[in-house]
């Protein structure tokens, strides 16, 4: 899923989910629900990237970063906003939208295991 104008970046929201394969439609239904409140609240991008080229690594990965267990697959995910005040203040929105209050019946991945932080862009083109 890509879902919105490719621009100047001024911040950047990432995160990396595990999921298991027979809940990847599970997840991606998830973000197609959540993508438009995101934007409603300020993000000008969502992309969501299931993984179909992640290596195991010999030292880390994405697997051993978020504690994949077995046959569990990588997203890795990005919301991007005009700048961290319009994140700031859209994250604020967003958590308090009564949309979020109503979580899916059952969570498509254990997001005790996502990883997320946010980014200042220091190459954009």
């Amino acid at each position: 899923m890509d879902d919105g104008p490719r621009g100047a970046t001024g911040y950047v929201d990432g995160f990396l989910i595990p999921v298991l394969p027979d809940r990847k439609e599970a997840y991606f239904a998830m973000a197609r629900k959540a993508s438009p409140m995101f934007q409603e609240h300020g993000a000008t991008r969502i992309v969501e990237a299931w993984g179909d080229d992640v290596p195991a690594g010999q030292v880390t990965d994405f697997y051993r970063a978020v504690h994949a267990e077995d046959r569990e697959n990588i997203v890795f995910s990005w919301v991007e906003w005009p700048d961290k005040t319009a994140r700031d203040a859209g994250m604020k929105r967003i958590t308090a939208d009564e949309r979020m209050k109503t979580p899916p019946a059952e969570m498509p991945f254990d997001g005790k295991r996502m990883i997320f932080g946010g980014f200042t862009p220091i190459l954009d083109q």
